[in-house]
């Protein structure tokens, strides 16, 4: 039988340890095709290069594996490889990306230039999933993250994703307890209450660096946040239909400028 063709990208740059990993872990399932950013593009969120030029190199990072690296975005990376590099040929049938350094849970979902590159496959009728490991130490541990990672993609492999749809995977950093399982999931109601420190460079100019604390108002057990502090996987199916429907009957029914 024919092996699926696997495509993987991600947003911390083809030279990051969680594509290394993620790239071994795709070629036990499948043929494996790399489209990845040629340097760092996290927070980049659903961007596309629309005023610059995009290039694209061939690359010979991962052995025996066809690889590019491209000077776009995630979501460029995945457009690239569908429309350019595998033009009238064979299309993915799975796209992964990552393995993250650092949670995509909750809020950071919408920022995540790693889920931008599933959620582009699902764009695409491809079913996708995005892989992030909740560890942001400079030594994060990825060995862990294997089996949980073949497993799920397996899974998508043999009975696919309803139409639209990515996965948004969290794994738990390396413990001293193994982890408890995998959760199906929402997304926890939590974000990023922001500050900006004001500062002067040498020529007196203010400049300002974002920072700030993250919030979790979600007191639920049903949830990706709860799940990882929990010790477990979580998996949050996303979509990119981002219709409030539930709000169309209440502007229908309230407002007064229709008709």
């Amino acid at each position: 039988m024919r092996k699926p063709l696997i495509l993987v990208s991600n947003d911390d740059g083809i030279t990051s340890r969680g594509i290394r990993t993620l790239v071994d872990i795709m070629k036990e399932l499948g043929d494996v095709l790399v489209v990845a950013p040629d340097g760092p593009q996290s927070g980049m969120g659903h961007a596309i290069t629309v005023g610059d030029t995009l290039r694209l190199e061939q690359s010979r990072i991962f052995e025996g594996v066809e690889a590019y690296e491209c000077s776009g975005t995630p979501a460029d990376c995945v457009k690239m490889a569908r429309h350019f590099v595998l033009k009238d040929q064979r299309q993915p049938d799975i796209v992964v990306s990552g393995i993250n350094h650092g949670s995509n849970t909750s809020i950071s979902v919408l920022y995540s230039g790693t889920m931008s590159a599933a959620i582009e496959g699902a764009i695409e009728g491809t079913p996708a999933i995005g892989f992030s490991l909740c560890d942001y130490s400079h030594g994060a541990d990825f060995s862990h993250t294997g089996p949980y990672v073949k497993k799920i993609a397996e899974q998508v492999l043999r009975k696919g994703l309803p139409k639209g749809v990515a996965l948004n995977v969290n794994i738990p950093p390396k413990r001293n307890e193994p982890i408890k399982g995998i959760r199906v999931c929402r997304q926890a109601n939590a974000k990023w209450v922001e500050e900006f420190v004001k500062r002067y460079d040498p020529n007196g100019r203010q400049y300002f660096w974002m920072t700030g604390n993250f919030v979790n108002f979600d007191k639920g057990e049903d949830n990706d946040e709860w799940a990882i502090a929990n010790n477990f996987v979580s998996v949050v199916p996303c979509q990119f239909d981002l219709t409030a429907h539930m709000a169309i009957p209440v502007l229908n029914e309230d407002w007064e400028i229709l008709g």
